[in-house]
């Protein structure tokens, strides 16, 4: 079945950096959509970053020019690459797979991982 364990996570100044780790199982990342979305308390889950297996990105108008999605196909792994981070990006993010050729429809999930900004 697909897994997908991000990492990653922590505290970090406004202004810092992070880089999250998806990594996955039981899907070949580099022919699916991968995603990564945020969850703040009180606030409804939304997309920050998308990558398709044509290599179309899009950002969320929140994160662009700050945050950076790619992949090792190699690692079979999904990175985040945040920088310039502020008070707002605090939330839980989850790494996000589709397969829209196997089972169309259907969104797979990790755990989640923790980020914090202090200000």
């Amino acid at each position: 079945q697909v897994q997908l364990v991000e990492s990653g996570g922590g505290l970090v100044q406004a202004g810092g950096s992070l880089r999250l780790s998806c990594a996955a199982s039981g899907i070949i990342i580099r022919l699916n959509a991968m995603g990564w979305y945020r969850q703040a308390p009180g606030k409804q889950r939304e997309l920050v970053a998308s990558i398709t297996s044509g290599d179309i990105t899009n950002y969320a108008d929140s994160v662009k020019g700050r945050f950076t999605i790619s992949r090792d196909n190699g690692k079979n792994t999904v990175y985040l690459q945040m920088a310039s981070l502020k008070p707002e990006d605090t939330a839980v993010y989850y790494c996000n797979a589709r397969r829209p050729v196997v089972d169309p429809g259907r969104d797979y999930w990790g755990q989640g991982t923790q980020v914090t900004v202090s200000s």
